[in-house]
């Protein structure tokens, strides 16, 4: 392992040189600052390591050659000390060095769509993209709609939204899936408990360069937008459906009153889209890929319950339960984001120690 660890040092320094030379070309620039802002804390933990392995040397040394029983006590103190201090640096290090997901680093697209219930998921559709919107908000992360089909009475039967960030993925990649909710509908004169559902998926925002696409593989179809009931937004052809032929993915997008507009998002989501598919296909050949996660992203497993009446919030894959559902509602999602993250990186962990 520490021949990893001065590996990933010196990696680490000649970046730092790289970033001073002169002439750096924008491109360059940007790929060496994020892999330097990727090693950062790594590095900063190596440091550390090593630091606390040299004063266990030298406590060892000065222990071997001294005759005085105070400070032989204080020694033996010191060597207890960093030895527990080393063994779980080398725990937090072993979690560190796991490979990193392919897609860390990039922005996502995060769609929402009404399943089950009717107005009530639709309803909660907009609940969830609140949620969302204000973690991102208390996280100063960059968010912006890119579609969205409102409903008549305040929900959304679906919402596509961007969100710019270098820790967008690792934060967001456990969300896919089926989101239950369980509540009392405003329309409900019973007080009767209805159980609803929307799914979510989160698509990591592919680069041109990753998915290329060519002109002659896309149909460009316009047509008019329209709001909840058909009601016209706007008087002009501006919605754009996007059809790639060699996959047959269908991409609209009518949120812009510009036509060039709504093309750009389509072609945001398209691309996603294509690089979603490419790596479904890569999963679906690597069995112990989906074996490390918490979740397989599916869109049809059940992930979690929003039970209103009780105030509970339940993760169904790490069996965990916040009865804070008002504050998470409201986009206090760091408890249950760090516990999904944590539990997914010590299965991995697992994982790679069994293989």
């Amino acid at each position: 392992m520490k021949d990893r660890l001065q590996k990933i040092r010196q990696k680490f320094l000649k970046i730092d040189e790289e970033l001073q030379a002169p002439n750096l070309n924008g491109q360059k620039l940007k790929e060496l600052s994020k892999e330097r802002s990727r090693l950062t804390p790594i590095y900063d933990k190596i440091e550390e390591f090593f630091k606390i392995e040299k004063d266990l040397e030298d406590a060892k040394n000065l222990l071997t050659t001294e005759s005085d029983s105070e400070m032989i006590s204080m020694y033996k103190s010191e060597i207890e000390t960093s030895e527990v201090t080393l063994k779980t640096l080398t725990e937090e290090l072993e979690i560190m060095l796991l490979p990193p997901d392919p897609n860390s680093g990039k922005n996502i697209l995060v769609e929402i769509r009404a399943g089950t219930g009717g107005d009530e998921a639709a309803l909660f559709v907009a609940d969830l993209y609140r949620m969302y919107t204000k973690f991102c908000e208390k996280k100063r992360m960059k968010y912006d709609i890119i579609d969205s089909s409102p409903t008549g009475l305040g929900g959304l039967k679906e919402i596509v939204f961007s969100i710019e960030d270098d820790k967008a993925y690792d934060i967001f990649k456990f969300e896919p899936g089926a989101h239950r909710v369980q509540r009392v509908p405003t329309t409900e004169a019973s007080g009767r408990i209805h159980t609803s559902a929307v799914t979510v998926a989160v698509l990591p925002e592919a680069e041109e360069t990753e998915v290329k696409i060519a002109e002659n593989e896309i149909r460009v179809d316009v047509f008019r937008s329209s709001g909840p009931g058909g009601q016209s937004v706007n008087t002009t052809d501006s919605a754009v459906r996007l059809t790639h032929i060699p996959t047959g993915i269908v991409v609209s997008c009518q949120d812009e009153k510009s036509q060039l507009k709504n093309k750009d998002k389509a072609m945001r989501i398209l691309r996603a889209r294509i690089l979603e598919k490419q790596e479904e296909e890569h999963k679906a050949s690597a069995d112990a890929m989906k074996k490390q996660m918490v979740g397989s992203g599916d869109r049809s497993e059940r992930i979690r319950t929003y039970n209103f009446p009780q105030g509970r919030l339940t993760d169904h894959r790490i069996n965990y339960t916040s009865h804070n559902l008002s504050n998470i509602i409201d986009g206090d999602l760091d408890d249950l984001f760090n516990e999904l993250s944590m539990q997914d990186r010590m299965a991995r962990l697992q994982q790679n120690k069994s293989e």
